[in-house]
C-alpha cells in the first residue's frame, strides 16, 4: 500500500492555491472547489477542497527538503512568514513551521535516515 494524497480544507481557494504555487508546487487540477498539486520531487500529490462551513483542521502537512535552511531563506525572500525558523527537534528532525492562508499548519523538515529509521524504531505487524 502507498499513500496517494492528503486533502486539506480551505476557506479561500484563490489565495491558498496562489500560496502553494508560490511555494513551488505545480498545480495540476484547478476548479472553484478543488485543486491538486504535484510535489517538485517524487510522485506525491496533495489537494485542497473548498470548505464553506466553519472548520478546525488539526492535521499537519509535512514537506521534506534536504536543503531546509536554504529553502526557508528563499521562501522568506518571497514574503512567506514562519512561526518557527528551522529548529533541531528532540525527535531528530529539523523543522520550520508556517501556515497557509486557510490556517493549515505546514512543517518543512529534513530528517535524513531518521525519518524511517529513528533509534527507537519498532516493527509491529498484525
Amino acid at each position: 500500500m502507498n499513500m496517494n494524497q492528503v486533502t486539506l480544507p480551505v476557506s479561500n481557494m484563490q489565495k491558498t492555491t496562489a500560496f502553494y504555487r508560490k511555494m513551488g508546487f505545480l498545480q495540476i487540477v484547478d476548479t472553484p472547489h478543488y485543486a491538486r498539486f504535484e510535489c517538485p520531487q517524487g510522485e506525491a500529490t496533495f489537494s485542497l477542497a473548498l470548505e464553506e462551513a466553519q472548520y478546525v483542521n488539526g492535521s499537519v502537512i509535512y514537506f521534506e527538503h534536504e536543503g531546509l535552511d536554504t529553502l526557508v531563506s528563499e521562501l522568506k525572500e518571497k514574503g512567506f512568514k514562519f512561526d518557527q525558523d528551522p529548529t533541531d527537534m528532540r525527535y531528530l528532525w529539523r523543522e520550520a513551521v508556517l501556515h497557509d492562508p486557510s490556517g493549515n499548519k505546514i512543517k518543512l523538515y529534513w530528517a535524513g535516515d531518521n525519518r524511517l529509521n529513528p533509534p527507537w524504531r519498532v516493527e509491529r505487524g498484525e
